[in-house]
């Protein structure tokens, strides 16, 4: 992977020029759009999906404001696939910097008529995709001695939400398991934190009826949803020199609905 230059007037904040990141879910929604901003910013972007198709749009976007990225299929909570795409990123960068853990999954339902298919699939890519990811990448960082790291959680994983007992204890895991390894990682110059989105406009929330969206943003205070490049601000920052200070933090994006 070439060595990305900074494109210009990009309004990015951030210089991340030189510095190599994967970001997982990167296909679509708040993924893409951190990609994205992640390129315009500097950074070389590894996307990872599970099909190249669906990397498409993506990888387009970096290249049309003079971003360096490449895309690679994975199945995140699959360990042979993870080594495989942190290896060839490695081997092409020499190092990775960034690591974002976006890839997530719904399988909605209520608990008591929740099968354990349902209940494991959302595990397995939401949590244990954010476990494997950081393993792999972590080394990489330990021998650098330099990496961020951020986890996207939800806001579900910290006040649970009916009909998602999966993706709750999912995402409250990603907080957990995130705090666990800041610790662990930050003699070695790596920060861990972890965003959690509250209601964002993406293809998910878009799907919801009018009403129910009209009641959403009613127990938001500041009466609207989110957008994708909410969180990519945040994660640049995150990802920067100027958040070395920063770590084993969870940070809502919810419009205060947390507060």
């Amino acid at each position: 992977m070439a060595e990305a230059q900074a494109p210009a007037a990009t309004g990015c904040r951030v210089d991340l020029t030189g510095q190599t990141a994967i970001v997982t879910g990167a296909s679509r929604g708040i993924g893409q759009a951190i990609a994205i901003r992640l390129a315009a910013c500097g950074a070389s972007v590894a996307g990872v999906a599970r099909t190249l198709a669906g990397l498409e749009s993506t990888l387009a976007a970096i290249q049309a404001i003079g971003g360096v990225a490449e895309g690679y299929a994975a199945d995140v909570a699959v360990a042979a696939d993870v080594e495989r795409v942190v290896e060839a990123v490695e081997a092409k960068s020499g190092k990775i910097h960034i690591l974002v853990n976006n890839a997530g999954i719904t399988r909605d339902g209520l608990m008591l008529r929740m099968e354990e298919d349902a209940w494991r699939e959302v595990l397995d890519t939401n949590l244990k995709g954010t476990f494997l990811f950081s393993k792999s990448v972590g080394a990489c960082m330990m021998r650098g001695r330099y990496g961020r790291i951020v986890n996207i959680s939800s806001v579900a994983g910290m006040v649970g939400n009916p009909g998602q007992a999966n993706y709750s204890a999912s995402k409250a895991g990603v907080i957990g398991f995130s705090r666990t390894i800041a610790r662990e990682l930050a003699s070695r110059g790596i920060t861990v934190n972890v965003v959690a989105p509250g209601f964002i406009t993406t293809e998910m929330t878009g799907a919801l009826p009018e009403k129910i969206k009209t009641e959403v943003k009613e127990r938001i205070p500041v009466r609207r949803f989110g957008t994708p490049e909410d969180i990519a601000d945040l994660v640049c920052y995150l990802a920067g020199p100027s958040a070395s200070y920063l770590t084993g933090q969870v940070i809502a994006v919810d419009g205060g609905m947390t507060a």
